[in-house]
């Protein structure tokens, strides 16, 4: 078979098989503009996502300083045009304060008993969704994470008597949970997650023991983690647990497809353009250039000074991609210095 029926054959199996929806949240300000790069990926890389995508948006509220409704009526019209849902929700627990917690809050808006997929909205879709083989009864996430929580003390609990706290308050298999094949006090050992995509059979059960096991932690946190910060990771400290609950794990997919051949969690576009393959930024830029998205994504200066004024190019000639620093803070403040760093 020639390499364009193969892949028509692939885009074919996509169609057929294609069963969950999908929801990112999108709200007024920088998240608006990356759901349209992430809708607009989609619907370039995967025409044979047969599901509905919802862009789940906090609602105006006691929690919200500043309403957090899109407003934009360029960018709600090219929602739609892209195949995007408004979808909306109440902030009756995290809002301003904890921003990330609309992940949580929001599947419960979701449509009750049918499969999701949840992504962050700075996220560009590479290939067809329906490579990836999930298993909706076992949920997982992303394993491009380094080890940013627990934050060890030098008098404090280590990494396994923090995470076995948690476990054992929520009644828990700790060392089911365990990576035994990394050494005791590496973080790898340990399940934790990138909270930037993860997916389940039903949104609402999901949901709701996310919800618990998060506002527990918040409220009544076991005395292990008294050193320890929750502002931003809340979500990543709870995520891995309620995974766990529900059996699912690390490496429930095959790796090399999740941030990899499929989807790209560019995080910001600086980092996009630092260390992503060439095809990622070539799509980039191929989705950005219609005119009438242009019209729109050129009024977030981000986007309007790395991807239409060229910015971005500099930010590349820094780096050798194949050779980049091991950590992120490393590629930051590379860029930082050098003055491009944008968000």
């Amino acid at each position: 078979m020639m390499a364009k029926e193969a892949k028509g054959a692939i885009k074919g199996a996509a169609r057929a098989t294609a069963a969950f929806n999908i929801m990112i949240v999108g709200q007024h300000g920088r998240l608006m503009y990356e759901c349209l790069l992430f809708l607009a990926s989609l619907r370039a890389s995967a025409p044979g996502f047969a599901g509905r995508v919802f862009v789940a948006m906090p609602e105006t509220g006691p929690l919200w300083r500043q309403d957090p409704t899109i407003r934009n009526e360029d960018v709600l019209a090219l929602i739609a045009e892209l195949g995007g849902e408004i979808l909306p929700f109440t902030s009756r627990h995290f809002g301003a304060g904890y921003p990330y917690g609309n992940k949580i809050e929001a599947l419960m808006a979701l449509p009750k008993g049918q499969n999701f997929v949840f992504f962050d909205t700075d996220t560009l879709i590479l290939d067809e969704l329906a490579l990836v083989p999930f298993d909706f009864d076992r949920p997982g996430a992303s394993l491009k994470v380094e080890g940013t929580w627990p934050q060890l003390e030098l008098y404090g609990p280590g990494y396994g008597a923090i995470w076995q706290s948690l476990y054992t308050r929520f009644g828990l298999n700790f060392e089911a949970s365990l990576d035994l094949s990394q050494p005791d006090e590496f973080w790898r050992r340990y399940l934790y997650f990138n909270a930037g995509v993860f997916w389940f059979r039903c949104p609402h059960e999901f949901g709701q023991r996310f919800l618990d096991y998060a506002l527990a932690i918040l409220t009544d946190p076991p005395q292990e983690l008294v050193l320890q910060s929750l502002d931003p990771w809340l979500d990543q400290v709870a995520l891995p647990l309620v995974i766990h609950s529900f059996g699912g794990g690390r490496n429930v997919v095959p790796p090399g497809l999740l941030d990899g051949q499929v989807t790209c969690h560019w995080r910001t576009l600086p980092l996009l353009y630092a260390r992503e393959s060439e095809s990622v930024v070539e799509l980039l830029e191929e989705i950005s250039a219609p005119n009438r998205m242009k019209k729109v994504l050129k009024t977030y200066e981000p986007i309007k000074k790395l991807v239409y004024q060229g910015k971005g190019k500099k930010v590349r000639a820094m780096f050798d991609q194949a050779a980049l620093p091991r950590r992120e803070q490393a590629i930051r403040n590379q860029i930082k210095n050098a003055g491009l760093w944008m968000r």
